[in-house]
């Protein structure tokens, strides 16, 4: 296929050499109407490019085919055998996913690291949950992706389970067996959806962890804005096999997503793929060599921990992500959080993720020089001057077991049942009616339909003292807590 080849991107062009004059969405009629306060800070070409793909780039018939071929040329980028553009982002087209396998009632294997986007699927599509619980490393606490004998186990105890559901790479970069979890699904002949959101660059580059579809996951889905060249939003579905159908798979699409598809992230997604074909390999190659630098650099810092390949080694993880630089700042005597904020406030930098323990930066083939510089002289300054930092009180990390929370009540039931507020202290032993998620990175600590434990919010309740961000609970404080109500 002729990847110089750019169908939205031509299409836009050819828009904008016609001079077309539209009588419908969006309001704004390419930049016509837009505030000239708005355009001078996010730029008049935003909106000259905000088109309808329909009697816009193309017309109500789609005669020409212009997103179809930029989805062809993609799947051919990156070996799949179907490729789907999705503009809600991956939160939505995980939801997709998940629906396009299992539906009410019926059983699915999902990885419990997983992110509220995920939880918020269960919720929706009514699933029973078979969880898979992560490998979790203690002395990190961070939790690393399940094995193929976890997977195995949970198929030979729920036979009638319908497919599973892996995140790799991890928010942190650590990277899942993943052909080994494809073999033990299909020799169950059921299909593997790989979470891949932190992997879209991934297929370019032979230094960079196993791609999904080259290890034999059935769907993948990716998010380009994350570590690609695309704008927020820009997420791909990428699909082989027979197990999944492409129809079921743009049926769901069509009952999630959007009718107003955004023609920036279609042009965007475009014209990343043709970047990545092109040159890819070496720009992935430069920002490898970046990264162990800095990975290198930090390691001289005292009070500093930088994970590394060493988590394979260690049997934690079955690869790394290089392009992740995931520093433990715990020996300086202060959290993740507290770092990301003071690098924020008196550097000017914003880090990645953050958690009780790290900090982590993500390397792309954006970055230069001066962004390694700066990141560099950044810490460095961070750690010089980590004891002028406030002390707060501590976060109670809990054991890994703690963490395994008895799934009572299907999540579907429990959110959408009768509920009541009640103060945290009585909410020990009740079933949770709403996801309790420290925010970033986003994994629920509670699902719904989970019985709540004195451990678990011990935790969470000195998180939040501690400054933690709690996302899906009714009081963001925990205070209280949303329980299903006793009948």
């Amino acid at each position: 296929m002729d990847h110089s080849r750019v169908p939205v991107l031509e299409a836009l062009q050819e828009f904008r050499r016609r001079g077309d004059v539209a009588y419908g969405p969006p309001g704004h009629k390419q930049g016509r109407g837009a505030d000239p306060r708005v355009a001078e800070i996010v730029g008049m070409d935003v909106f000259r490019s905000d088109v309808l793909s329909l009697n816009g780039l193309d017309d109500r018939r789609q005669s020409q085919g212009m997103l179809q071929q930029a989805e062809e040329l993609m799947a051919d980028a990156v070996g799949a055998e179907h490729a789907f553009f999705s503009t809600c982002g991956s939160s939505l087209s995980v939801k997709t996913a998940m629906c396009s396998v299992a539906g009410p009632g019926e059983k699915l294997l999902l990885s419990r690291n997983a992110h509220k986007a995920v939880i918020s699927a269960v919720i929706i599509n009514g699933v029973e949950p078979v969880w898979v619980h992560p490998k979790f490393d203690t002395e990190r606490h961070i939790a690393h992706p399940p094995e193929p004998d976890d997977v195995r186990a949970r198929l030979r105890e729920h036979p009638d389970a319908k497919g599973m559901l892996l995140i790799t790479p991890t928010d942190w970069g650590t990277c899942a067996d993943i052909r080994g979890v494809a073999d033990a699904c299909h020799a169950s002949d059921v299909p593997l959806i790989v979470d891949e959101a932190w992997g879209a660059h991934l297929p370019f580059h032979p230094g960079l962890p196993t791609w999904g579809m080259d290890a034999d996951a059935d769907l993948v889905v990716t998010s380009v804005h994350k570590m690609g060249g695309a704008i927020e939003q820009s997420s791909v579905f990428h699909l082989q096999h027979d197990r999944i159908s492409p129809d079921v798979l743009k049926q769901r699409e069509d009952l999630l997503g959007t009718t107003s598809a955004s023609s920036l992230v279609y042009a965007t997604l475009d014209g990343w793929r043709r970047q990545m074909v092109e040159q890819g390999h070496g720009l992935l190659d430069t920002a490898l060599h970046r990264a162990e630098r800095i990975r290198a650099r930090l390691r001289e810092l005292p009070g500093l921990r930088v994970m590394g390949g060493e988590v394979i080694e260690e049997g934690l993880a079955a690869e790394f992500d290089p392009l992740k630089i995931v520093v433990d700042v715990r020996g300086l005597g202060i959290s993740g959080m507290q770092a990301a904020e003071w690098l924020r406030a008196h550097c000017h930098i914003d880090v990645g993720g953050s958690d009780t323990c790290r900090i982590s930066a993500s390397i792309t083939h954006a970055d230069d020089d001066e962004t390694e510089k700066l990141l560099l002289e950044s810490v460095r300054t961070l750690v010089e001057r980590a004891d002028t930092i406030e002390r707060q009180p501590a976060v109670h990390l809990p054991e890994p077991h703690v963490l395994e929370l008895e799934q009572a009540v299907l999540p579907r039931d429990a959110f959408f049942g009768p509920a009541e507020q009640v103060p945290a202290e009585r909410a020990v032993g009740r079933v949770a009616a709403e996801m309790i998620c420290p925010y970033p990175p986003g994994v629920p600590v509670v699902a719904p339909g989970e019985v709540i434990t004195a451990e678990v919010l011990d935790y969470l309740r000195s998180g939040v003292a501690h400054g933690f961000l709690i996302a899906g609970a009714a009081d963001p404080a925990l205070e209280t807590v949303r329980v299903t109500a006793r009948p």
